[in-house]
């Protein structure tokens, strides 16, 4: 018996550019115990459709234009407040995409798992602050929180990305609401840690019979947990039907192209240089970090790099493979000088880079540069397109007041941005559109070595495959040599030439990359390979249900 129907729903937001329909004439149900996924491109719709439900839109600027949503015979769209209050306390609860701006960083975890018991007017009156704390402890536990009862006092920022998703799980959990909505709850987090999540979510809707809604942007990740499946694309359903049905029989263009758009195996460049002469060395690499809690000598440093030692030869494109801690980020940025490092040596065409100063390496950054993983954050936002690009190119004396403007408009033609587009601001862009033009600042001053951190981790999938095939188009016409850092081995097979496997600080295994795949040594490249979500529900299942 379906306990939500949804029909006919219309959102609209309305705004100074005109009227914008979020979700137009969407319908679709959810029985309890049940499992539908919601899936599309950023901006197709999923969230708004969800958080309507709830009254979580921003009024003005949207408005619910129609339709209905009968949660047990209950229409949540002409709810009142307080009737609204009660459904979010008893009946849905959701999960949020980015644990850390949903949490309160002001707050222990523990007081915020139990705030809906103990201030909540409708469980209140029946849950005292012991039994609260008895509940979240309990919950902690059962969503996997190590040592529970410790944890219970701790801050959010004491907590891993993976733990904070648990968390936000148990928090979401604690009401026993017959509904959970899980939006993109594993988008950022390892694949091991995802998988984790993943399996967390089914044994937990198992076991307390909830019915979910997964919103995802990849098929992949929603292919061994969801009994139905929703597409949607510009606020519209394109296919909806059984998970098997979609995957396999599929007959809508649309969900082909995202289908489509998920990496599998590697792509062959023809034209691709490589040779043997090494262009950056590492050698027994260590940065340490000063831990201000550390009790003994043995904790007083974080060694979040310790004693690595690498060779990329020109041309090579080097996968640095790890769960978040690892220490793949500290490694790309002490190679190019922007952390320091505490022992060992990083050499650049033969030239020591360790030790020089910030004058002495100023013709070096030249040749070297990096693609952030939040394009956001590392372009400033008071900065037009065209001023950043042009800010490398003029600060390396790479181009005069008079040849700039062409370099430009030809650095906008290589990462596939209209010319039109030069005078907008960051905050104009879509997520992919300003990956192209931290690409783009990255490539301006004709680097020989680029280190990508995780430059396509929060993409839509259909983004990802654009910005991956620009890098691989980039580096074969330019003849560039780069160290790509990602958590996601789909993304790496596809675009490595060899990979590097760290844990906690040290490198546990390198090969090239379909050696790698076909024959791991270590546990733990093993279990790496083990956690990538399989775009085929049959196998998907399969994997889970042995985990």
């Amino acid at each position: 018996m379906a306990i939500l129907e949804v029909d006919g729903l219309k959102v609209y937001f309305h705004t100074r550019n005109g009227v914008v329909k979020a979700v137009d004439d969407v319908s679709f149900s959810v029985d309890s115990g049940e499992t539908l996924a919601i899936v599309g491109e950023s901006g197709s719709g999923k969230s708004v459709t969800c958080y309507s439900l709830l009254d979580l839109l921003p009024k003005p600027p949207a408005k619910i234009e129609g339709g209905t949503a009968l949660f047990n015979g209950k229409d949540l769209l002409t709810c009142t407040a307080d009737e609204m209050r009660h459904h979010r306390c008893n009946d849905i609860a959701v999960i949020f995409q980015d644990p850390m701006t949903s949490l309160n960083p002001f707050l222990t975890i523990g007081e915020q798992l139990i705030e809906p018991l103990i201030y909540h007017p409708d469980k209140s009156k029946i849950e005292t602050r012991s039994r609260a704390k008895e509940k979240a402890v309990k919950l902690l536990d059962e969503v996997g929180i190590i040592d529970p009862l410790t944890r219970f006092n701790c801050y959010p920022h004491e907590f891993s990305g993976g733990m904070r998703q648990r968390v936000m799980i148990a928090m979401a959990l604690i009401t026993e609401p017959k509904l959970l909505i899980c939006d993109e709850p594993t988008t950022a987090l390892d694949v091991t840690i995802q998988a984790q999540i993943l399996e967390l979510i089914k044994k937990l809707q198992e076991t307390r019979n909830v019915a979910v809604i997964f919103i995802s942007h990849d098929l992949g990740v929603v292919a061994g947990i969801a009994d139905k499946i929703i597409v949607m694309c510009e606020g519209t359903i394109r296919e909806t039907g059984v998970t098997d049905a979609v995957f396999y029989h599929s007959t809508n263009d649309y969900t082909k192209k995202l289908l489509d758009a998920i990496p599998e195996g590697a792509k062959v460049l023809p034209n691709r240089v490589t040779s043997n002469e090494p262009l950056v060395e590492i050698s027994n690499l260590k940065t340490f970090f000063k831990n201000e809690s550390g009790k003994n000598d043995d904790d007083r440093y974080i060694k979040a790099v310790n004693n690595v030692s690498l060779t990329i030869p020109r041309g090579e494109i080097l996968g640095l493979v790890g769960e978040s801690g690892s220490g793949k980020s500290t490694l790309g940025r002490s190679i190019l000088q922007l952390a320091p490092t505490t022992q060992g040596s990083v050499k650049f065409e033969g030239k020591t880079l360790t030790g020089l100063s910030s004058s002495e390496l100023f013709p070096w950054r030249r040749k070297m540069q990096m693609i952030f993983q939040d394009p956001y954050a590392s372009l400033n936002p008071r900065m037009t397109v065209f001023e950043t690009l042009s800010e490398p190119l003029l600060y390396h004396k790479l181009a005069t007041k008079k040849t700039i403007a062409s370099q430009i408009k030809q650095l906008m033609d290589d990462v596939g941005l209209s010319q039109g587009q030069l005078k907008k601001y960051p905050h104009e862009f879509s997520g992919g559109q300003r990956q192209r033009i931290a690409i783009g600042r990255a490539i301006a001053t004709k680097p020989e070595f680029i280190i990508a951190d995780e430059p396509v981790s929060a993409l839509d999938v259909t983004i990802q495959a654009q910005i991956l095939d620009l890098i691989l188009d980039l580096v074969e016409r330019h003849n560039l040599t780069m160290m790509f850092i990602s958590h996601d081995l789909s993304v790496v097979r596809y675009i490595c030439d060899r990979v590097v496997i760290m844990q906690h600080g040290v490198v546990v295994e390198e090969g090239d990359t379909e050696m790698l795949w076909a024959n791991p040594q270590q546990l733990y490249t093993k279990d790496l390979l083990a956690a990538i979500p399989l775009a085929d529900p049959i196998s998907e299942r399969s994997r889970i249900a042995e985990a």
